[in-house]
């Protein structure tokens, strides 16, 4: 039997083989690339919209600390990206969790300005109700955009920092008041943790840089000074044997209960 036919359909085969491994190799490197690429200028369209125009003179991105106060932002670990003009510090722009939206997580966008003040809060993802508690989004309504930009914690006082639905200042959504409470009290957490760790925030050196690796920010503010509102999570939001849809309808004298179905994560931008 002769085998110099067969050995050359083998050389063949396995070189079509190779071939075909190596080209997938190089389109996954490519497009991993170009998916990272794009990833940061999402972020980086993100972080510029919330700051002074003009005052980003440094990489936010790379300039970035992370901090631990679960209590204030939510979770375990939280980033928080340096904006500065030169040697000035401009803005803290922290990434806190909403650990309890309507439907799921809220994460966030906050910036705080070097005075205090909050230069914009933007939502990175979601899973709230379409039509309804997805109204947190700056491209469907106005709404994060109206109620924070410029606010303080002393713009409105501390125990305004509520919808107004529980006493407080800020706009609730029409048949979705969770929603909004819960954005409300994350953005007051934030502010607060600022305000107690202050300059130390752009001090400490940069994640991986040498005595930058993630480390809790020490003493964190009391659970009763940070809610200020404890009876605000506790409020009943569901009709008995349904999940409510989370706020009377406006002129209806009684709630308008909704089964709440499960809702896919949705991503405002690729970050």
């Amino acid at each position: 039997m002769k085998k110099a036919p067969i050995l050359i359909a083998a050389f063949i085969l396995g070189s079509f083989a190779v071939g075909g491994v190596g080209l997938v190799a190089v389109t996954h490197e490519l497009t991993d690339t170009k998916i990272a690429e794009n990833q940061r200028a999402a972020m980086m369209a993100k972080l510029e919209a919330i700051v002074p125009e003009g005052r980003m003179s440094n990489d936010p991105l790379q300039d970035r600390i992370e901090v631990s106060d679960p209590k204030l932002l939510g979770a375990p670990v939280t980033e928080v990206y340096r904006v500065r003009d030169k040697d000035e510090p401009v803005a803290l722009i922290l990434k806190p969790v909403v650990p309890d939206g309507y439907a799921g997580p809220i994460n966030l966008l906050v910036s705080v300005l070097h005075d205090g003040t909050l230069g914009g809060v933007r939502v990175i993802s979601h899973h709230e109700t379409p039509g309804l508690g997805d109204k947190i989004e700056e491209r469907k309504d106005d709404w994060i955009i109206e109620q924070f930009n410029g606010r303080s914690l002393g713009e409105p006082p501390l125990e305004l920092w509520q919808v107004k639905r529980d006493g407080g200042v800020f706009d609730q959504f029409t048949g979705a008041t969770i929603t909004p409470r819960s954005v409300v009290n994350a953005v007051k957490g934030t502010l607060l943790f600022v305000q107690q760790h202050g300059d130390a925030l752009y001090t400490r050196p940069a994640t991986g840089q040498a005595d930058g690796n993630p480390a809790p920010v020490p003493a964190p503010i009391p659970a009763a000074a940070a809610s200020g509102e404890k009876s605000a999570h506790a409020q009943p939001e569901e009709a008995s044997g349904l999940q409510a849809i989370q706020e009377p309808i406006q002129g209806q004298g009684q709630e308008k209960a909704a089964t709440k179905e499960p809702r896919a994560n949705v991503a405002v931008e690729a970050v």
